[in-house]
């Protein structure tokens, strides 16, 4: 058994200023996803500069769509007692579903500014993503968040405020799987033209099916419970649709021309 790491949610406290670690994982993310895009953004023709709004407008689709998913598929009756809750997001909870469907929309309007193919620009973003997934699931395990259940495994580690048994770790998990590995992989078939939407499935499949396979060993939200079966969770349920759509666009790209600007 491992200790957990006594790590202070705060980063940096400056009287009432208070910087989160948890915040800053998404400064980690979006610097990552800029130095990146910088590094390709010839081949679809775009500048830094573009990047840079490219990445202004994905931030918005971000936090919007992350804090309304939350409010909706996990929060829906907080938020219907209290309406004003969506707009306090220093109280937590934010949805990488709602996050995903936020970033989309902003991706379709910067493609329809800069007369791209959407697919093209999504193949794009798919593989700048991953380690900002990873960078905030990290800020999860700091923030005491996204408990697993008991193990016997040798890495288990008794959760803060849950009682001294041993439990997997599963934010670390995640960091692993979907910001390590699927960076890896999305980088690695990125790395020569593609077809046009080959990219964005491989991403919607392997978030999905990763994030599948976590949910079996992390515990469900305390106020949802598990919906099925005593496992089936309300994450398991979200990721379908994933799992299917990355299916139907790697097969649709068989059908497509291979994208020279990807």
């Amino acid at each position: 058994m491992i200790n957990y790491p006594d790590i202070d949610p705060v980063a940096i406290s400056l009287g009432p200023l208070q910087v989160h670690w948890y915040g800053l994982m998404y400064v980690v993310g979006f610097v990552a996803a800029w130095w990146l895009g910088c590094k390709r953004a010839p081949r679809i023709g775009l500048t830094k500069d573009d990047i840079g709004d490219l990445l202004f407008y994905c931030a918005i689709g971000v936090v919007v769509g992350g804090r309304l998913g939350y409010a909706l598929f996990y929060g829906l009756g907080q938020w219907t007692a209290d309406p004003l809750w969506v707009f306090r997001v220093w109280d937590g909870g934010m949805s990488f579903h709602g996050g995903l469907l936020g970033v989309l929309i902003a991706a379709w309007l910067f493609a329809r500014r800069k007369q791209l193919a959407f697919f093209t620009l999504a193949d794009f973003i798919a593989p700048l993503v991953p380690i900002g997934l990873g960078a905030g699931r990290i800020g999860n395990f700091i923030n005491h968040e996204l408990p697993g259940g008991v193990t016997s495994l040798p890495w288990g580690m008794p959760f803060p405020g849950m009682g001294p048994e041993p439990r997997h770790p599963s934010a670390l998990y995640e960091a692993f799987l979907e910001g390590v590995v699927l960076f890896a992989i999305l980088w690695w078939v990125s790395a020569k033209p593609r077809a046009r939407g080959l990219v964005s499935g491989l991403f919607l499949l392997g978030y999905g099916v990763f994030r599948f396979m976590v949910e079996f060993v992390r515990m469900p939200d305390a106020h949802i419970g598990y919906l099925a079966f005593g496992w089936f969770t309300m994450g398991m349920l979200l990721t379908l649709p994933m799992i299917a759509l990355g299916l139907v666009f790697i097969a649709w790209s068989r059908h497509q021309p291979i994208d020279a600007k990807v």
